[in-house]
């Protein structure tokens, strides 16, 4: 039996199906000396010697229990393992896993906190992340600028950013601000995880976004009690519960 040479270096923990698709475009996954391309295929079997960046990497076919962590993320953390910059990474804090590695369950840009799924499951993590499968994300949203039913009208129906649409599964008011006409909290809904997606949408409508929060992902509420920078492990219900929403199968 053979698979797609980056379904299982995502399996195995070596990044998101994407992220193994630019390093197979960069030229640093090599098979038996060879440039690796999009969509190779590799025998379970014998799928020869794999190296990524010139290190030699193991593929061989372990039975390991699907973990999944919670981490709360504070502004000014960057979603990458190595940062040019040298700014601090929503990886620093993480546990040591012993076989594969953390797979980041999609991004929240710089500025951004709130819930961060990580797994050590390349395939749930891929399935959490792919639009077909319309995860709901949801956000407090603080927003500086004039609303009016109009303007939610128009981010419920449908914006235009760069070549394709966004639009709020739900958007409601949570607190109206006496202090500051201007300044309101939203709670808003989606089902896409694009760069900067929501800072866009309400760009769009004239309202700047001044703080965003991510509270859940999925059936995953971010616990009140998780201070920020901080971590914590779902337990095996959750877990199944996470991979039945996504009908994820077995390896």
């Amino acid at each position: 039996m053979s698979e797609k040479i980056q379904k299982i270096l995502s399996h195995f923990g070596y990044g998101s199906r994407r992220k193994i698709e630019e390093m197979i475009e960069l030229g640093i996954i090599l098979i038996n000396g060879k440039k690796a391309v999009i969509g190779q295929r590799v025998d379970n079997n014998n799928p020869g010697e794999i190296t990524i960046k010139g290190e030699k990497i193991s593929i061989k076919k372990t039975q390991f229990a699907t973990k999944v962590i919670i981490y709360n993320k504070p502004e000014g953390e960057v979603c990458t393992r190595n940062d040019n910059q040298k700014r601090p990474t929503v990886f620093d804090k993480l546990p040591f896993l012993n076989i594969h590695r953390w797979i980041s369950v999609g991004r929240l840009d710089l500025n951004t906190r709130g819930l961060l799924l990580f797994t050590n499951n390349g395939n749930l993590a891929n399935k959490l992340m792919h639009p077909s499968n319309k995860i709901e994300r949801e956000y407090y949203i603080r927003i500086f600028g004039e609303i009016n039913k109009n303007t939610m009208n128009i981010l419920k129906n449908g914006v235009k950013i760069k070549n394709s649409y966004a639009s709020f599964k739900s958007i409601q008011v949570i607190n109206h601000n006496k202090y500051s006409k201007k300044n309101k909290w939203f709670k808003g809904v989606l089902c896409e995880g694009k760069n900067r997606e929501i800072r866009f949408m309400w760009k769009t409508v004239n309202c700047q976004v001044s703080r965003l929060i991510r509270i859940r992902y999925g059936n995953i509420i971010l616990p009140k009690n998780l201070k920020l920078g901080h971590w914590t492990e779902l337990n095996s219900t959750l877990v199944d519960n996470l991979s039945k929403l996504v009908a994820l199968k077995k390896y």
